[in-house]
């Protein structure tokens, strides 16, 4: 759920972000290493990640650091946060806790992201991301580093033996061999480091950097650039160091070692991998030495100068000088120019290159017998060491620092040495292969005949490059049958025997090119303890390369695939059969090659990132060869590319190439595209209405497909990107689109599917052809998406401006109403209302009667804006306004509540508007309606009362009741003001006797000597009782009826007054009364009276609940009619008198 949320979160703000970078140059940076970084396996990752652009520069950022491995390219595992130390997920989080991963700030915006020994697991896409500090997004916060895993194959190591000791002055000359099997490119840098006894750092001596640059380490430049210490790379994989002169400094332990470099995409190199050989322990003699006084004289002597061949040649050498005891000498023998051995002022022997074999073998010995003797003893001779023999001698003086200075040389005189040939019967002859391929083990026998004593053999080699060069011994086999190796190949596998008496073999394994060359096979006859007789032969060995018989032949059936279907590579390997080393690679681009696998010599594979679509075997074919199949399942894209096999063999701790296929590419097709697109290749619309452009997808290539969709405008012959939708539906405007434009622009996809854009508000100016570009996309096998196609269709839009002939209804219209009812307004257009594009500012104007002044009374202008302009006059009148719009071609005005003052005429004026091309309003035509009349009247005088006239005859004591019956009102809000009144018999004046006021007021203006009784049972049944009557009370009744209505502009006013008829009423003393009618009074006139006084009464509450529920419902529909009043205006409460 935290993982879909943020997903949801990041997709939003990429779609802000995109958005923004429409607008202009991004503001804020993150920046981070540019990948592919190729990291080998254990060694250390970092990526430096910086951002730039936030309002405080020195504001402290926070890093967020995620990876997508390549199984799951759409999913991202948390790795670490500078801000939320639980950012990580479980599968991190343990590396952060044992800070094996970890951030390191450099500097408030900028991080290392550090990865302390890499796991294969590691390989993916990692993402630098900054939290967003700011309130705004405006910029680039998240940046990617691709990250390859591969193996570590540096191998390196040395055939020295791991103790050495030398005297101070000799040399030292030491081997080590270094490669690499990793297929990207790589350099190696070489170096040979010293560490001093009793120091724990150790200095290097010299380096072979990666750009091939010799460089001497600190405190031996100067032995450098004097030629005391060189640094030499023999072949491909053996670098050789050479110390001419060592010195007791040099104690301590010698190691080689090896770096890897690649150079990253940012042009830097980066060391992937480090590795030293084992140590070599350096001991150095050190002796003191006194300078030179005096001259020397050197003197030679021999026994015997003339000798048979395998008889001793002994010289003798004496050496005189002043103070000879306390002096250093170096003492040489010589033949010719060729030196046979020298004693150094340490008394150490060294042999010469060409003798040195025969000094192993016994044969020669040279000694210090005294202070001033030295002696050389050669024995077997042979003829070819008859010549010309002197001894040289140097005086050797000693510094403080221990170093030897040679002085100037002093030879002897010669002596000339002969030596004749004897008859033996020893004969030497080789046999063995003249040939052998590299890795094979070579062997080599030698035949002997005539043999008279003991014998022992000795091997030799020289390379066939330097054929001038003396032989080196490689191994021996005395007389007594002991095996000695010589010092360059302790470590390599070699074997001498004697199978026969008569035969000697030498087989050396594992043999590489620099073993060819000159073979000798020397076999020495021994008499008791001393060599009589000597006899070598010679034979010529070519190791011919792997490489060189090593074919790679990559191959397949079927390299061009659609998407989804299986490739074969077959990869025949032909050759001798070796253990090989088989790597197959991809390189998709130009600069970037992948490991795909690495199948081992011993069965194993190594798989490099998500490789799930491969799979391998192998097959045994004919005539030396065997098929590496590499098969793609469910090819897709990704999988394109050049593939190449690559073989090498590890032989002798070193990785060697032996060859490599040439690419071959595989074309992995898109399926064939069945899109056709339909849409309406004309349209036309007017100006300022919404246009629809719409093309819909006719035929699919599959119903999972998905849909690209880019709408552009073509405009002198060059297409303008309008807007364009991404298969996911993210919407992008194009780079030249303002804003303008871009809010009269949507786009929507419908079911088909169908893709419309919608252009609201059309000008002129976008008439024009429209193409709809819709790309099709399908999912690989993979998962991942790819677009098969790219179709487009044409639309021709074409914007016209409708003709202008706006009229309104002229017809004067004269109206009536009530006060208080609710009035409706209609102005009309007859014609010119039927184009959208058309606008309109209606504008209602009103004229009292009594003037001639037009006031404005409301206005809603074309862009929807309601205004009521200022006029204090008016307000009363503006806030009962509402103005609605219920046809295209209508405007209506409804006055609420009219009154009568809202008499007069009112007039509707109507403007039409239309948007220009650079949308601006212009105003097309103006037209006026006829004027309407208002006239609002009160309500009508309908008051009526029953005006029968009575006569009453009463006695004395009873009660008078004086009726006052109300048949008809004007109006249901009426209210009643009632007024007896009375005159008596005997005059002519009427007085008022008693008032019941509209307000429910009573007031008696009968006298205290009168008691009365009102009564008002039913709403239009008043009555007034006399109570216990007197002969004084005797003359005419009747009342007197006032309707009031409640007036809108001047509150309540009485409308009607009417009279009843007259009640005559005489008291007599004594007797009972009688009442007495113009009409007919008997009890059935009574019985009908009362009956239709009741149904009255019920016809009028029955009239009222009506009134009140339309009322109600009157109300509600009101509020609901206006379509551009959000808010009526408030209404003044009118206070009642």
């Amino acid at each position: 759920m935290r993982h879909s949320l943020h997903s949801l979160w990041r997709a939003n703000l990429l779609l802000c972000l995109a958005l923004l970078v429409h607008r202009g140059e991004a503001r804020v940076l993150t920046e981070a290493q540019a990948g592919p970084l190729y990291r080998v396996v254990g060694s250390s990752l970092s990526i430096s990640c910086r951002v730039s652009g936030f309002t405080s520069e020195s504001a402290e950022q926070q890093f967020e650091f995620r990876v997508t491995k390549p199984a799951k390219p759409n999913f991202e595992l948390h790795i670490i946060s500078t801000g939320d130390p639980y950012f990580g997920y479980a599968s991190y989080q343990s590396r952060v806790i044992n800070n094996e991963i970890a951030v390191e700030r450099v500097s408030p915006t900028s991080v290392q992201f550090e990865i302390k020994s890499l796991q294969k697991d590691d390989e993916g896409d990692y993402d630098c991301s900054v939290v967003n500090s700011e309130f705004v997004y405006d910029g680039v916060y998240s940046v990617k580093t691709t990250v390859k895993v591969i193996d570590n194959s540096l191998s390196i190591s040395s055939p020295d033996s791991t103790s050495l000791s030398f005297n101070e002055g000799e040399a030292l000359i030491l081997t080590c061999q270094a490669s690499s099997n990793t297929i990207q490119h790589t350099h190696l840098s070489f170096s040979w480091y010293l560490r001093k006894d009793g120091e724990e750092k150790a200095q290097p001596i010299i380096s072979l950097n990666r750009d091939f640059t010799l460089r001497p380490g600190q405190g031996f430049e100067g032995r450098y650039q004097a030629g005391l210490i060189s640094l030499d790379k023999l072949g491909e994989t053996t670098y050789r160091l050479k110390m001419a002169q060592l010195e007791v400094s040099d104690q301590g332990k010698i190691y080689c070692q090896a770096q890897e470099w690649i150079q990253d995409p940012d042009r830097s190199w980066y060391p992937i991998a480090q590795k030293e050989a084992e140590e070599i322990t350096l001991k150095v003699k050190a002796r003191e030495v006194l300078p030179d006084t005096t001259s020397l004289v050197v003197r030679m002597s021999a026994q015997q100068t003339t000798l048979q061949e395998g008889q001793e040649l002994m010289l003798s050498c004496n050496i005189d000088t002043q103070n000879l005891e306390e002096r250093f000498f170096s003492v040489a023998f010589l033949r010719g120019s060729v030196e046979l051995a020298r004693i150094g002022p340490t008394g150490v022997l060294s042999v010469g290159s060409e003798y040195s074999g025969r000094e192993k073998d016994g044969e020669l010995r040279a000694t210090r017998t005294g202070n001033r003797d030295y002696r050389l003893i050669l024995q077997p001779v042979r003829t070819a060491d008859q010549g010309e023999y002197i001894c040289r001698a140097w005086p050797q003086n000693r510094g403080h620092g221990g170093a030897f200075t040679q002085g100037a040389a002093q030879d002897s005189t010669s002596l000339l040495v002969s030596i004749s040939a004897t008859e033996s019967g020893l004969s030497v002859k080789m046999q063995g292969a003249a040939s052998v391929t590299e890795g094979d083990t070579l062997r080599l026998s030698c035949n002997v005949d005539g043999v008279k004593g003991r014998l022992s053999v000795t091997w030799q080699h020289k390379s066939s490059s330097t054929p001038s060069a003396p032989f080196t011994n490689l191994i021996s086999l005395s007389q007594e049958g002991v095996v000695e190796k010589a010092a360059g190949f302790t470590s390599r596998k070699v074997m001498a025997a004697r199978p026969a008496a008569d035969s000697f073999i030498l087989e050396l394994a594992e043999v590489t090119p620099s073993d060819s060359g000159v073979y000798q096979c020397a076999v020495s006859e021994w008499n008791t303890n001393s060599k009589t007789y000597s006899q070598s032969q010679t034979a010529s060995v070519t190791v011919t390369p792997l490489d060189s018989l090593m074919k790679v032949h990559l191959s397949s059936r079927n390299n061009k695939v659609t998407v989804g279907e299986n490739v074969e590579l077959m990869c025949r390997v032909s050759g001798p059969r070796v253990p090989i080393t088989l790597t197959w690679s991809l390189q998709r681009d130009a600069s970037n090659v992948d490991n795909i696998l690495t199948l081992y010599s011993d069965g194993t594979i190594s798989w490099f990132g998500n490789q799930n679509r491969y799979q391998v075997k192998v097959h045994n074919g004919q005539t030396n060869s065997v098929i590496h199949f590499l098969q793609i399942i469910g090819a897709s894209h990704r999988e394109a590319g050049s593939y190449r096999c690559m073989v090498s063999q590890f032989v002798e701790n070193v990785h060697k190439k032996l060859s490599t296929s040439y690419p071959l590419a595989v074309m992995v097709q898109s399926p064939e595209s069945k899109l056709r697109l339909s849409s309406n290749h004309t349209l036309t619309g007017n100006i300022n209405t919404d246009i629809e452009i719409k093309c819909s997808v006719v035929t699919e290539s599959s119903s999972s497909s998905r849909y690209s969709v880019t709408w552009l405008f073509q405009q002198e012959a060059e297409n303008k990107t309008i807007v364009s939708s991404n298969r996911d539906g993210l919407i992008t405007f194009g780079p030249t689109v303002e804003l303008s434009q871009r809010q009269r622009i949507s786009t929507r996809r419908s079911i088909g599917p169908s893709f419309e854009m919608n252009i609201r508000q059309a000008r002129i100016s976008d008439k024009g052809s429209y193409i709809c570009e819709v790309g099709e996309w399908l999912q690989d096998p993979h998962g991942d998406w790819y677009q098969i196609s790219d179709v487009s269709i044409i639309t021709k839009l074409t914007v016209t401006e409708p003709a202008n002939d706006l009229r309104l209804e002229k017809n004067e219209q004269p109206l009536v109403a009530k006060e208080g009812d609710e009035v409706e307004l209609k102005c009309k257009i007859i014609s010119g209302a039927s184009s959208a594009s058309f606008f309109y500012k209606v504008t209602w104007f009103y004229t009292v009667h009594s003037s001639a002044t037009k006031a404005s009374l409301v206005e809603l202008d074309h862009t929807g804006l309601l205004s009521y302009p200022e006029n204090q006059a008016l307000r009363g009148l503006q806030e009962r306004l509402r103005l609605f719009r219920p046809t295209q071609s209508s405007f209506y005005l409804r006055i609420q509540k009219a009154h009568e003052g809202d008499s007069g005429a009112y007039l509707c004026q109507v403007e039409q508007y239309q948007l220009d091309d650079e949308g601006r309003w212009q105003q097309k035509a103006s037209d006026s309606a006829g004027p309407i009349t208002l006239s609002v009247n009160a309500a009508e005088k309908s008051l009526s009362i029953v005006k029968e006239e009575v006569e009453f005859n009463l006695s004395k004591s009873e009660d008078l009741t004086i009726p006052c019956q109300i048949s008809k009102q004007s109006s249901n809000e009426s209210r009643f003001q009632v007024t007896w009144f009375w005159q008596k018999e005997t005059e002519t004046k009427q007085s008022p006797i008693f008032t019941a006021y509209r307000n429910s007021t009573l007031q008696d203006r009968f006298g205290k000597d009168v008691r009365l009784r009102f009564s008002h049972p039913l709403p239009g049944q008043f009555s007034l009782t006399v109570l216990m009557t007197g002969p004084e009370n005797s003359g005419l009744y009747f009342c007197e009826v006032e309707e009031w209505l409640p007036s809108l502009d001047h509150g309540w006013r009485r409308i009607a007054v009417e009279r009843s008829g007259n009640l005559i009423v005489s008291i007599n003393t004594e007797g009972k009364g009688e009442a007495r009618s113009e009409s007919e009074c008997n009890p059935i006139s009574w019985t009908v009276t009362v009956v239709v006084i009741i149904i009255i009464s019920l016809l009028v509450i029955l009239i009222l609940v009506l009134m009140i529920h339309r009322s109600n419902a009157s109300g509600g529909k009101k509020s609901g009619e206006s379509l551009w009043a959000e808010q009526p205006l408030k209404t003044k409460p009118i206070e009642e008198d």
